[in-house]
């Protein structure tokens, strides 16, 4: 369902269909970054380990299948001062999308 502001509302399943978070955005790949950004960081991009997302859109019986990794990068030079030293970068990969039987 498209909330007023356009955004959509996205839960990331677990393997036994068990929902445990909800993320929104205009698009699948939006709320599967944020979800990716979770994951325990990584090194460097090079040595994240790569965990697959799956995101049931709400109202739907589309789920959304992102393979997802993080890590952690210095902040640019020019960062806020609130901003950490060291932040978290995420990347996703759509792998596809399934529809639900239930």
């Amino acid at each position: 369902m498209v909330r007023d502001d356009g955004k959509r509302n996205f839960a990331l399943r677990d393997t036994g269909g068990e929902e445990s978070s909800v993320f929104s955005g205009n698009t699948p790949r939006q709320a599967a970054l944020k979800a990716a950004r979770r994951l325990e960081p990584a090194g460097s991009e090079d040595e994240a380990d790569r965990t697959e997302l799956r995101l049931r859109e709400k109202g739907t019986d589309k789920v959304h299948i992102y393979e997802g990794w993080s890590w952690e990068e210095d902040a640019p030079s020019d960062k806020p001062d609130w901003m950490p030293d060291e932040i978290t970068e995420a990347n996703v990969s759509k792998q596809g999308i399934e529809h639900l039987e239930e």
